[in-house]
């Protein structure tokens, strides 16, 4: 096992990478508004288009991952990773149109983060250890980390140097895929399936309940998270009447120190904690932090439930693929590329159905996480559901 603690560190730095790719750029949106005089409906194109190209890669990757081997396809997650960040410095000014040189840039690094969505979890699952649970709730967390490391270090930067020198930054970040690019050509790799074995198809996995069972909880995990998560900034701008830096800091960051602290924990302890049980008291903390967001009349109570909601979201997407890999151990590529999948589908739809019912009830941001309750009322549903098939 020892030999394989490398290709888990590496993907450990894997998660970074996506950390990076995923929260870099959107601190630069209001700098690429000003410098290159893009409209705004243009800039917000960009984080629906970065989680639109994932979307399709998490699809297509299904075809040809098997073929090319894990390794070859974690080198070129890598790469393009690196290529899009080193682009984005490049095509804006050489092309006629900027917006166009940051939307193939995004395009690019778009590709490499859909591929490690799809790719570390199963590396890590591959490799021999005494909890897989344990190991994939760890991983997941270094996601957070990565998300906290961007935007500490990003801060932190541009306060000092200046934001005009973003460029300068943006190869410091693409220097980390390279590195680990070169680390995926030197550390051992294991495969999920036994030789002369074959992973289930997806016209199998979707002939089973249970998968479907699976599916929706990814779903439904992935828009728990990031229903409050990418509101958390305007709570804490409108709720506490304070300034953006400020907002981003007690918002996003307190949520994502919290989620990377709940997967840190069971990283440590799962071997000592029941999954299931882990899981059903957090999808009851994450519905008892909505219902605080958005009942609670202090505005300082509601930015604690935020937190809160960190906390409890935290081992719902690890712990989803740990059961799904539990109970269908020959789900190979496809069942993680699916669940990729639904995750990101969950991902794009819980803030936009926050957004849409917040709109048409006047903006009121309380009533449309009210409504988002659904998403981890629908978990805990999906765990309960999950527990008594698996049984069977």
């Amino acid at each position: 096992m020892k030999q394989y603690n490398k290709t888990i560190t590496a993907c450990f730095v894997g998660y970074i990478v996506q950390a990076i790719v995923n929260n870099f750029v959107p601190l630069l949106f209001l700098t690429f508004q000003r410098n290159y005089n893009i409209p705004l409906s243009q800039i917000t194109l960009l984080v629906t288009f970065n989680f639109g190209v994932q979307l399709l890669v998490d699809l297509l990757s299904v075809g040809f991952v098997d073929r090319i081997g894990y390794r070859a396809s974690m080198v070129l997650a890598h790469v393009l990773s690196a290529a899009g960040l080193i682009l984005l410095t490049i095509l804006p000014e050489v092309l006629p149109s900027p917006f166009a040189g940051i939307l193939i840039a995004v395009m690019v690094y778009a590709i490499g983060g859909g591929l490690l969505e799809v790719l570390v979890s199963p590396v890590v699952e591959a490799c021999p250890s005494d909890n897989k649970e344990k190991a994939m709730s760890m991983l997941h967390s270094f996601y957070c980390w990565g998300h906290v490391g961007v935007v500490l270090i990003s801060t932190v930067f541009f306060r000092v140097f200046g934001i005009n020198n973003w460029k300068i930054l943006a190869i410091v970040w693409a220097v980390i895929p390279i590195c680990n690019a070169f680390a995926f050509t030197k550390v051992p790799m294991a495969t999920l399936m036994e030789e002369g074995e074959k992973g289930l198809r997806m016209r199998d996995l979707f002939g089973m309940k249970l998968f479907w069972v699976l599916l929706i909880m990814m779903v439904c995990a992935g828009a728990s998270e990031q229903a409050v998560s990418q509101w958390a900034s305007t709570f804490a701008e409108k709720g506490l009447g304070i300034s953006k830096t400020a907002g981003d800091l007690a918002g996003p960051m307190a949520f994502a120190i919290l989620m990377g602290t709940s997967r840190a924990f069971y990283g440590k302890y799962g071997d000592k904690i029941d999954l299931d049980r882990f899981m059903i008291y957090s999808s009851v903390l994450c519905i008892v932090s909505y219902l605080g967001i958005s009942l609670l009349p202090v505005p300082q109570l509601s930015l604690v439930c935020c937190a809160l909601c960190g906390l409890s979201v935290g081992i719902m997407w690890p712990g989803t693929f740990s059961k799904a890999s539990a109970a269908l151990p020959k789900g190979g590529t496809a069942m993680f590329a699916l669940l990729a999948l639904g995750g990101d589908l969950g991902c794009s739809g819980g803030p936009t159905v926050v957004g849409a019912v917040s709109s048409a009830l006047g903006d009121n941001l309380k009533m449309g996480v009210l409504v988002a309750v659904i998403f981890p009322v629908l978990l805990l549903t999906g765990i309960v559901l999950c527990r008594k098939m698996s049984r069977k």
